[in-house]
């Protein structure tokens, strides 16, 4: 989902980083979370110290009924946005057109305040986002629209499989891009008032787009969270990425697959995509590899970590990365990657470290190369969102910082529990295991 970071992200608490520790299970705080045809479920994006994920999307036919006064604050709310909205220019027709139907939808809500208990491995999740079936089909897609699709990756300098395994990663190329309403959705959560501010700049956009005639308010359709599309983009990224590349006069992200690849491009580009530089790669560490150096804070050229003795699986040369740092995620037991600045680019559009990496992976499977090769620690198991409060709870007894216990995987939860493993020996690769749990002494809880 193009969008849930600083300039493109949903969540305001989106906290991922290339850091090891990575509770993989879940989507984004809505726009890549819509759901897809049971033939080939999107795989929903984990949580990697993100927002809180949410179940499948729910239709519009699912609102709850209001009461009478809640109906009259929600329409009061609308005709206030709707007077600040004509102060920036928003045109009399527009208004009608995006609030004479429009409606409060309590799903929505209850979507954006979800907060799953549990987290799915990142092996799961891949083996779904990376699945035979989605190859197959992606490498269906780039022949079909090779022409089309070369052509945008000569323009913006970012590879035709990298934009087809966004598609296919966001809408399964297309097969759903959501089934709510934006105008009713974005106006749901301003009112509501949790994400306000953040709604209500988002509404204005998704008018904006009304007035200029990309989209009528009927065909306006997506996410919960408000992302719309093939590639899932919301509004203000819409506005500030969208490309008419099909000559039509409209920015068409929901029926023109040109315009879907050329804003999906235009995005990267302007998010620091570098031309000709691979995602990164898998490596294999050192055995005296220091796993706390295994943070997105440390980054050096490939040729550096390549003397400290990382190495290709392949055993040829290290490509050219000049600002690169190490991902493992699925800690000290499972595969090491060496990510460079496109990797960085994929995590602005989508803020979580396994969404990154599983668009990593299918670009490259799309063009032939290879899967994962080193084995992912398939019995280790996960901590649940109260276990990983316990655990910080715990640590932060025992001396060992974690910050606020929120149940949240951020980086001063990864410092505690490196600092922990180091005092035991263990390797410092900051990721919090049910077996890391059970070392520690069970939290006594006051009574009275």
């Amino acid at each position: 989902m193009a969008q849930m970071q600083t300039s493109s992200h949903f969540s305001t608490s989106a906290r991922s980083s290339l850091a090891p520790a990575l509770l993989a299970g879940i989507l984004l705080a809505g726009c890549a979370s819509t759901p897809k045809p049971p033939a080939e479920p999107k795989a929903p994006t984990p949580v990697t110290g993100v927002a809180s994920p949410a179940p499948a999307t729910p239709s519009p036919t699912s609102a709850i009924p209001e009461d009478a006064d809640h109906s009259q604050k929600f329409a009061r709310w609308v005709a206030d946005f709707s007077t600040s909205a004509r102060q920036t220019g928003i045109d009399e027709a527009t208004l009608h057109s995006a609030f004479d139907s429009v409606r409060f939808i309590p799903r929505v809500i209850e979507m954006d305040r979800a907060q799953p208990e549990f987290t799915r491995p990142i092996w799961v999740y891949l083996d779904s986002a990376t699945s035979p079936q989605r190859i197959a089909r992606g490498q269906d897609k780039l022949l079909l629209w090779r022409a089309d699709i070369d052509a945008i990756a000569a323009r913006y300098g970012v590879p035709a499989e990298t934009l087809v395994a966004i598609w296919g990663m966001e809408s399964n190329f297309g097969s759903f891009t959501g089934d709510i309403p934006t105008i009713d959705a974005l106006a749901t959560l301003g009112f509501e008032g949790r994400r306000e501010a953040w709604a209500r700049g988002q509404l204005l956009a998704a008018l904006k787009i009304l007035q200029h005639h990309d989209i009528g308010r009927d065909q306006m359709i997506g996410s919960w969270a408000g992302a719309m599309g093939q590639t899932q983009f919301l509004p203000s990224n819409f506005l500030a990425h969208a490309v008419d590349a099909d000559g039509d006069g409209r920015r068409d992200i929901w029926g023109s697959v040109p315009d879907v690849m050329a804003s999906t491009a235009n995005f990267l580009a302007s998010s620091g995509w570098q031309a000709g530089q691979p995602w990164g790669l898998e490596v294999r560490l050192p055995s005296d590899f220091e796993y706390a150096r295994a943070d997105d804070a440390v980054r050096q050229p490939a040729s550096a970590w390549a003397q400290e003795g990382l190495q290709t699986m392949d055993g040829t040369p290290m490509p050219v990365l000049a600002d690169s740092s190490i991902l493992l995620p699925a800690g000290a037991r499972g595969p090491a990657f060496l990510v460079g600045a496109n990797f960085r680019a994929i995590l602005r559009y989508n803020n979580a470290t396994s969404y990154a990496l599983a668009v990593s992976l299918l670009a490259q499977q799309l063009a032939g190369g290879a899967a994962v090769q080193a084995p992912w620690p398939r019995d280790v198991q996960l901590l649940s969102h109260s276990q990983l409060q316990t655990l910080q709870t715990t640590l932060n007894a025992q001396g060992f910082d974690c910050g606020t216990p929120d149940g949240m995987l951020g980086p001063a939860t990864r410092r505690g529990v490196r600092a922990y493993q180091r005092s035991v020996g263990l390797p410092a690769d900051g990721y919090p295991t049910l077996e890391l749990l059970q070392r520690l002494p069970v939290p006594v809880t006051p009574h009275g």
